[in-house]
């Protein structure tokens, strides 16, 4: 048994009754043109977008259009100069301000097609309206201005704070030493030394972050780093060196979380100072240490001094403002203080949950 095959298209006509069908399927403006850039056939969308109608347009040359609207230098210059040389053109950009529609950017897409069997030449030109997006990008650009504008007075504001919070401090401790050379009771002059070294230590932790140049997050080993060298050179004097050094594990963590750890870290380095060492030690050291695992981490500080006074059983200074700070301080951090003591010296860690340490304490 033999089928025969019937061709739907029987004429040049049913061919160009597809061919529109086609076109007018195209969601976005279309047009096909000739060599001399006439319009052979244009899709409802076009019609439609740009408010022309199809008897003023078909057969008209492109340029001619609605009174010359597209007579468009962009445009003519893809026509005219890039389509004879190349096949196909993409994203090739235009803007324009249409009388009927407004300013309006596009993308054309072009395609030259050619016939095996006939030297006419025929372009289709596809048009895709950009102009919302473009809107968009330079709205969003205009934001990220503003938000980089923002950000760098931020700066400058929090630079000016972080100032004028230094000398401020320096100030005051410059007047509380004054204070404390003048007065002839020994507590009296003890307060005032201990308050001294409390407004010194702020001064460090603020030194710290400003020298870490971070407003919401800084490199928690930079910061440990540059603490430990201002609490060396502002803490330790020349006649009873005392080696303070820091070792930390690489991460960032919030500016508030830091000044509570930069806080704690001078609270137990003004009391390994003060009673760690009651002799003097050749190899006296401090060290600072941060261990990260997850979301948990583990702040030290350590010495190789006495340790724990056997006859107390308690941190000289256990009852003292020191403590309290400390304490407070590894409450806001939901962490828990642990104090380890042996021959070795005296170790004092804030742990955030269960942490296995990694470091050695000093020795």
């Amino acid at each position: 048994m033999t089928v025969a095959l019937i061709d739907p298209i029987r004429s040049l006509e049913d061919a160009q009754i597809l061919a529109q069908a086609i076109v007018n399927t195209i969601p976005e403006p279309f047009l096909v043109l000739d060599e001399e850039f006439r319009v052979l056939s244009a899709s409802r969308s076009f019609y439609d977008i740009f408010q022309v109608d199809p008897v003023d347009t078909q057969g008209r040359l492109l340029f001619a259009l609605g009174d010359g609207q597209w007579n468009i230098p962009a445009l003519r210059h893809l026509l005219e100069t890039i389509i004879p040389d190349r096949a196909e053109m993409d994203n090739f950009e235009v803007g324009h301000d249409f009388p009927t529609i407004g300013p309006r950017i596009m993308l054309l897409n072009a395609r030259k097609v050619l016939y095996d069997d006939n030297p006419a030449i025929t372009i289709l030109l596809a048009f895709r309206d950009i102009t919302a997006r473009r809107a968009i990008e330079r709205s969003q650009a205009a934001l990220f201005e503003q938000a980089e504008e923002l950000l760098r007075q931020k700066q400058v504001l929090f630079q000016e704070m972080q100032h004028r919070v230094a000398n401020s401090l320096q100030i005051i401790a410059s007047i509380l030493l004054l204070k404390a050379r003048a007065v002839s009771s020994e507590e009296t002059r003890y307060h005032l030394n201990d308050a001294h070294q409390r407004v010194m230590s702020v001064a460090a932790v603020q030194q710290s972050l400003h020298a870490a140049d971070g407003i919401d997050q800084i490199e928690v080993a930079v910061y440990l780093e540059k603490l430990s060298a201002g609490l060396s050179s502002s803490m330790v004097g020349e006649s009873r060196p005392i080696a303070i050094s820091a070792t930390a594990d690489s991460g960032m963590i919030d500016s508030s979380v830091a000044v509570s750890m930069g806080l704690i870290v001078t609270e137990l380095v003004i009391n390994a100072i003060k009673y760690a060492f009651p002799e003097d030690k050749a190899d006296a050291a401090i060290r600072i240490s941060y261990e990260i695992d997850g979301a948990d981490w583990r702040l030290a500080v350590s010495d190789n001094g006495v340790g724990l006074r056997e006859a107390s059983g308690s941190l000289p200074g256990d009852r003292g403002l020191g403590t309290s700070i400390i304490n407070a301080l590894t409450k806001q951090l939901d962490a828990r203080v642990e104090r380890t003591s042996d021959a070795e010296g005296l170790t004092i860690s804030i742990t955030r949950a269960r942490f296995t340490p990694r470091v050695r304490a000093a020795a």
